[in-house]
């Protein structure tokens, strides 16, 4: 796993192959629809007739972050782990097509690759996850190919030494810049076990509810949350809100943002808080100001849920510059509080 030519962002996260089982309307229902974790109800015991099933290779997390980033111009590499089976070679293909390198996608000789069943109902989905216990090694980077960027997203439980050696290689490249979206697994982990890593944050991001658990704080303020998170060691931060927009700030002032409004009703969200978090970093690395990154990043997402799965509705950066041009003359950043 070597490199010789220069990355612009370098992924790091777990690659996976979803199977999205489209349940039919009248198969299942939703039970406390209202509550933070509603729960999806089918028949037990029996045979359920679904709609149709699709597989979609190459995606989780940071592969949906490095697709976006090779839409959007930028040089796109992702550091992952894979079996020697089918699927590792179908996720390889895929994010070859989808421009992004491969080289620091490590296989694993007598392993399977993640595999994960994803549950379709309605606009929504349950995902079935399983995560292969690889053995995770920091890739070997030439100085040539230092990255500008690293962005880490949801990992393995067996990869926790993995934001250790992060840690170093930031320590010893002091111009390369971290973005951090945490999986579930990292903020288990919790703030203490990750301090050197917050503390070598740039960018972090996560939506509210995630805020809530990161922080400790029973608050839906979010300005309260930001200052917390900012206090952890990031230097910007974002915080989504679902149908409520998003939040960011530069460690000065907290601003607000808008959604983007969707031409029509979602299809599908896999994917959308991504699209946004990625879309967001892509802005600033590409030399955008935390405003612009802020108008750029829900045009994504708005796209993305318009599509199946997390990917197909990735935008260029010409078209997402495109539909910029067309929002709403009140899609503006405000500015809300100071820090």
């Amino acid at each position: 796993m070597n490199s010789d030519h220069k990355i612009d962002i370098l992924s790091v996260g777990d690659v996976v192959t979803d199977a999205f089982i489209r349940l039919l309307p009248h198969e299942a229902t939703i039970q406390q629809p209202g509550s933070h974790h509603p729960l999806l109800c089918m028949t037990y015991g029996t045979k359920i007739p679904f709609e149709k099933a699709v597989v979609v290779n190459g995606v989780g997390n940071s592969p949906n972050a490095a697709v976006c980033f090779a839409n959007l111009g930028l040089t796109s590499s992702l550091y992952a782990n894979i079996g020697d089976d089918k699927v590792g070679e179908d996720i390889l293909v895929a994010l070859t097509m989808q421009g992004v390198s491969t080289e620091f996608v490590k296989r694993h000789k007598g392993m399977s690759s993640n595999y994960h069943y994803v549950l379709w109902y309605g606009a929504d989905r349950t995902i079935l996850i399983k995560h292969e216990p690889y053995d995770y090694h920091w890739p070997n980077i030439s100085e040539h190919a230092t990255p500008k960027w690293i962005y880490l997203s949801s990992i393995g439980e067996k990869a926790g030494h993995i934001h250790e050696d992060i840690v170093e290689y930031l320590k010893a490249n002091e111009s390369v810049k971290l973005a951090f979206q945490p999986g579930t697994f990292q903020i288990r982990m919790g703030t203490n076990k990750l301090r050197e890593l917050y503390l070598k944050t740039e960018i972090f991001a996560c939506n509210l509810e995630e805020a809530q658990l990161i922080t400790g704080l029973n608050t839906t303020d979010v300005t309260k949350l930001i200052r917390q998170l900012h206090s952890l060691g990031p230097k910007i931060v974002v915080v989504t809100d679902g149908p409520n927009g998003s939040f960011a700030s530069d460690g000065v002032t907290i601003y607000s943002m808008r959604n983007y409004p969707d031409p029509k009703k979602p299809y599908d969200r896999t994917g959308c808080g991504d699209a946004y978090t990625s879309t967001f970093v892509a802005a600033l690395a590409s030399g955008e100001d935390i405003v612009t990154a802020l108008k750029w990043a829900p045009i994504n997402p708005m796209s993305v849920v318009q599509k199946m799965g997390a990917q197909a509705g990735l935008l260029t950066k010409q078209k997402l510059l495109n539909l910029l041009k067309k929002a709403p003359h009140d899609y503006e950043p405000r500015e809300i509080a100071k820090v």
